[in-house]
């Protein structure tokens, strides 16, 4: 597979199948995306992953706190009062999104529980939790996300899927609890890892993206 085609084949999977993933596949996704650029070499990621009873017993408990209110989130994921044209791209998403499984606007609980399935993972037998020390910066949060990307297609490559879910910033202390998180470290986001359901609809979601002339700018070729 080349890396264009890892690029296109990935998506944000939101069903997998109930099939384990081996720790030692985990492993070794996790040793080859340490070649992700680094400024500085600082290497600012940390990486729990959790399958089987730890999973488990972490998601249980996210959806009784999630039922209890919540908890003050690490970040905001979104700028408040989001303005255009990322107003839009974020409300079309979410509208092509719900379309695929057939729950309109108005069906405020259907789309509430399907949001809740961010907790279930969206059945994905690997749950991987991305964190790095608070005292570091931007940069380095921009560090993080490369190495998740870099992991997202290193799994394609290895016939898994992924889906970033920042929605576990919302969770950051019953996180930092599970995996006992030190507490000069944060939480940045969650990915869940594992092998796409081909048949659920909801996968068949391919999000928008621009073309090149809306975002770039070419001087001087």
């Amino acid at each position: 597979m080349t890396v264009t085609e890892a690029v296109d084949r990935r998506i944000s999977i939101r069903a997998f199948r109930n099939e384990p993933v081996s720790p030692a596949l985990v492993r070794e996704i996790l040793q080859a995306a340490a070649r992700a650029p680094s400024g500085g070499n600082l290497q600012p990621w940390r990486v729990y992953a959790l399958a089987g009873e730890p999973l488990a017993a972490l998601k249980a408990k996210a959806a009784a706190v999630m039922g209890a209110g919540g908890e003050a989130p690490e970040y905001d994921v979104y700028p408040p009062n989001l303005w255009d044209p990322f107003r839009t791209r974020r409300f079309q998403c979410g509208e092509d999104l719900y379309a695929t499984i057939d729950i309109p606007r108005d069906n405020r609980a259907g789309r509430l529980a399907q949001l809740a399935q961010n907790i279930n993972l969206f059945g994905a037998p690997v749950g991987l939790f991305f964190t790095l020390d608070r005292k570091l910066g931007p940069p380095q949060w921009s560090d993080v996300g490369m190495y998740m990307q870099t992991v997202m297609l290193l799994a394609v490559e290895r016939g898994l899927d992924t889906c970033a879910q920042e929605f576990w910033a919302r969770l950051p202390k019953t996180v930092a609890a599970a995996v006992d998180l030190p507490d000069d470290h944060m939480l940045f986001s969650g990915m869940a890892l594992g092998y796409r359901d081909e048949t659920h609809p909801i996968n068949s979601l391919r999000t928008r993206r621009e073309a090149v002339e809306d975002f770039a700018e070419m001087r001087g070729f």
